[in-house]
């Protein structure tokens, strides 16, 4: 029996598939007459289009609005009456002036206090927008103005930083024209946001998976799975890979903690049966603006029969590099740009990391067309080789048997301001075999005996080349890291003066993830000094992959050899990776550092980052 354009991913079971099917019933949205999108997306070429607000004065309402993705309804949290939120358009050089207003109900299950984050956006830390740090939150029926000069441009979004709110629909698309030409010429131009809903309570989905972290994974391997790998790869192999991930309490096939069991994946608010689709004329060169808004989703996404060309990434300009597909991390940006010809309709094609799910939309001539929307991949398996020189330690390690230094690493290299000692060729030394010069990467005495920390990885490396879990010699050409360049060097030119090391850890079964083992509340701030230049070092010592974001300062990803490669704000850390990037500290105050895993930032992978004179 086949479901079109439901969403459904094949092997899913009977009754998700009957959901599914439901879900594609329900198009998707805000119900009419709230002022949502309309249906077909929008060009960019009037400041005056539905559904987008331009200029430097803006007046956003916080508040709750009806409904149905899935043919029950529900409530979302929406600006202006709208899921997503209206799309914002500034102009570089400008000062922009943002009214928002908290009209969020009394006794609302989605909390009473609100925030809007400009993520991605250089702000004073007051302007950024996250309760606790340099803002109180916005109050029941209070007003909080945003005033701050636009110093930058490209494609960036916003979205709450109070409790669940951004699961539960307060997300939206924010651009930004830039000050000078840009370095690419085309004729449309639309916002593909994608993002993942659930017709649960957020608060009630974290409890979850609190209590059932795997509850998502119903992709065990079974009996028949065993056989197939004994005669592949032999019964030796086979029985050691098994007794490995048993020792471990984990499964390779737990790819990601909520997925399409549990969510609809949605673009531009619509499900794929709504078919957004944006309009173009044979041979037009089209600007896609890919925004992944998600809270707990990595996208791959590909649009069959056409090439992308990567102009921009995070908002900043790349040299640009022609791919078939690519990931999308929660809270990236990818700009590509597109000529359809040949036929007139092409699929937007979306499937999440763990090929559960997908969202669709389309490329047409006129309304009403679709392609055919591809089957999702096979389930993509992990292997130990993607946990970190194939074997992944389960428990607490014994540090004095791995030779562990803890030179320049985190809490005690950010305390004190000291420099570390690694110059800038071995750091590209230990980079290149993901390892400290004893050949074993070393951990933080945090971790040690840790209840909280349930693994560690061994031989990381930067992986800047790998296209990623289940997308590796697909058939296509995928966009990796590696092949990222921006089109300016290095901004800042300096060399790091010091470098901090963090291991992003957890625990998969009490769902506890942390910097270093300890978890936000437990932490001390890490301070930076104002105008310095420093390396950031991430190793995912987890079977998870983390996009981390850290606010009010970019990002300058490093190759293995640590020379500048991209500016980004947001870097993806995928499972047994060790990977760097330099920060000039050029804004004071306190900034959110974390995961932008919504459910993993709250449960404790999250950092204050202080910026001190």
């Amino acid at each position: 029996m086949s479901f079109p354009f439901t969403g459904r991913a094949e092997g899913a079971p009977v009754h998700a598939a009957r959901r599914r099917f439901m879900q594609g019933l329900a198009a998707g949205g805000v119900l009419a007459g709230l002022g949502g999108w309309p249906r077909h997306g929008w060009a960019l070429a009037t400041a005056h289009a539905p559904g987008v607000l331009a200029g430097t004065e803006f007046d956003l309402r916080i508040g709750t609005s009806p409904v149905d993705f899935t043919g029950k309804p529900r409530t979302a949290v929406t600006v202006n009456g709208s899921l997503p939120a209206p799309l914002l358009r500034w102009r570089e050089g400008s000062t922009v002036n943002l009214r928002v207003s908290n009209a969020l109900p009394p006794g609302s299950v989605h909390g009473t206090t609100t925030s809007l984050h400009w993520h991605g956006i250089v702000l004073p830390a007051n302007m950024d927008g996250v309760p606790g740090l340099s803002f109180d939150g916005i109050g029941p029926g209070q007003t909080y103005q945003y005033r701050f000069d636009v110093r930058q441009g490209g494609t960036y979004w916003y979205h709450s930083h109070s409790g669940f709110q951004e699961q539960a629909g307060l997300y939206g698309p924010l651009i930004i024209d830039p000050a000078e030409p840009e370095p690419f010429s085309y004729q449309r131009d639309y916002v593909v946001l994608l993002s993942d809903w659930t017709d649960l309570d957020p608060a009630a989905l974290f409890a979850r998976l609190k209590k059932m972290s795997d509850f998502d994974n119903y992709a065990q391997r079974t009996v028949g799975d065993f056989v197939r790998d004994a005669r592949r790869g032999g019964l030796r192999a086979t029985l050691q890979d098994r007794a490995a991930w048993g020792q471990m309490r984990m499964t390779p096939t737990d790819l990601s903690d909520v997925n399409g069991n549990t969510y609809t994946y949605l673009l531009n608010g619509t499900t794929t049966l709504g078919n957004w689709t944006g309009l173009f004329k044979h041979g037009e060169r089209v600007r896609l603006r890919l925004i992944n808004g998600s809270s707990m989703t990595h996208f791959d996404v590909r649009i069959p029969g056409l090439k992308m060309t990567v102009v921009a990434a995070d908002g900043q300009y790349v040299h640009p590099v022609t791919v078939d597909e690519l990931r999308i991390a929660t809270a990236e940006t990818f700009d590509v740009i597109v000529t359809p010809s040949g036929q007139d309709a092409f699929t937007v094609f979306a499937q999440d990391l763990g090929r559960t799910g997908y969202v669709a939309g389309t490329l047409a001539t006129r309304e009403g067309l679709r392609a055919p929307v591809p089957a999702v991949d096979a389930r993509p398996i992990l292997s130990m080789a993607d946990m970190g020189h194939g074997a992944m330690v389960h428990g607490a390690m014994d540090h004095a048997e791995m030779g562990h230094a803890g030179i320049g690493h985190g809490d005690a290299a950010s305390a004190d301001g000291t420099a570390a000692a690694n110059a800038h060729a071995m750091h590209g030394a230990h980079q290149a075999m993901g390892s400290t010069s004893q050949g074993m990467q070393t951990h933080p005495e945090s971790e040690r005996g840790n209840p909280l920390v349930d693994m560690q990885t061994m031989s990381p490396t930067p992986k800047l080349d790998d296209p990623g879990i289940g997308l590796r010699g697909n058939g296509r050409d995928v966009l990796s890291y590696a092949r990222l360049r921006s089109l300016f060097e290095d901004p800042d030119g300096r060399e790091p003066g010091r470098e901090i090391e963090l291991h992003l850890t957890g625990h998969m079964e009490k769902f506890a993830w942390s910097f270093d083992g300890l978890k936000f509340d437990d932490a001390k701030p890490l301070r930076l000094n104002y105008g310095e230049r420093l390396r950031i070092v991430l190793v995912n010592d987890t079977m998870m992959t983390h996009p981390i974001h850290l606010h009010g300062m970019w990002s300058d990803l490093e190759d293995a050899q640590g020379e500048f490669m991209v500016r980004k704000h947001t870097v993806d850390m995928p499972p047994g990776t060790r990977r760097s990037y330099r920060v000039r500290a050029d804004a004071l105050g306190s900034w959110a550092y974390h995961c932008h895993l919504l459910y993993h930032m709250e449960a404790g992978m999250m950092r204050q980052v202080q910026v001190v004179e």
